[in-house]
């Protein structure tokens, strides 16, 4: 039995959900309430010394990290493809799969935020500010990088960086960004979720199941 430790609204595990449908890979979804704090208790933490989710039961293996999640998957089940096996090809991938994943998520992620809260006094409006820029400064450039794609950023078949980029947009939606700059994400991302495995990992989706 493969089984995701995840949070319906956690982008990280959002990805994960996105990676396995694509791959057609049935799972059992557990549910790590971040909110409740259910992800700093023992039995999370023997499966994710970080206290994160997600974890991926698969194999005989506890895989922590969406990307590296998503690596796994990728190799275990090669169609479809995540990467390209073209060196420039597959570089453009992470390089806008890792702008998301590395430069904008982490500086919003809940203990991120709960810092800004609890330690450094920050207010509501300020934290959503700060939320907004992040995203706002790494859209600036994935824009820049999706001139020319195609349907999706992969091309005609969606890629690792389109799994980064739908969690993001929603986060982006969520916060109230304005995304009239981004023409380009939003056309992407509105074709990305006419597919089902996209659409069935939504957080609305998945929390209403």
């Amino acid at each position: 039995m493969i089984r995701l430790f995840d949070y319906f609204r956690s982008s990280a595990s959002y990805r994960v959900r996105i990676g396995l449908n694509l791959k057609r890979v049935e799972y059992e979804r557990i549910d790590i309430s971040l909110l409740d704090g259910k992800q700093r208790e023992p039995d999370n933490l023997a499966r994710n010394p970080q206290g994160f989710v997600p974890t991926l039961e698969i194999d005989g293996h506890q895989l922590t990290q969406s990307l590296a999640i998503l690596d796994y998957l990728d190799a275990r089940f090669p169609e479809p493809a995540f990467v390209s096996r073209d060196p420039a090809r597959r570089a453009k991938t992470l390089a806008q799969a890792l702008l998301i994943a590395c430069d904008i998520h982490p500086l919003n992620n809940l203990r991120v935020l709960g810092y800004l809260k609890n330690q450094l006094g920050a207010e509501q409006d300020a934290r959503d500010d700060w939320y907004r820029h992040w995203i706002r400064e790494g859209f600036v450039a994935l824009e820049r990088m999706a001139e020319g794609s195609g349907t999706y950023l992969g091309g005609n078949a969606p890629d690792l960086a389109d799994i980064c980029l739908v969690p993001q947009m929603f986060n982006a939606r969520r916060f109230k960004l304005d995304l009239g700059a981004f023409p380009t994400l939003v056309r992407i991302d509105a074709a990305l979720q006419e597919l089902e495995p996209f659409a069935a990992a939504h957080p609305d989706r998945v929390q209403s199941s």
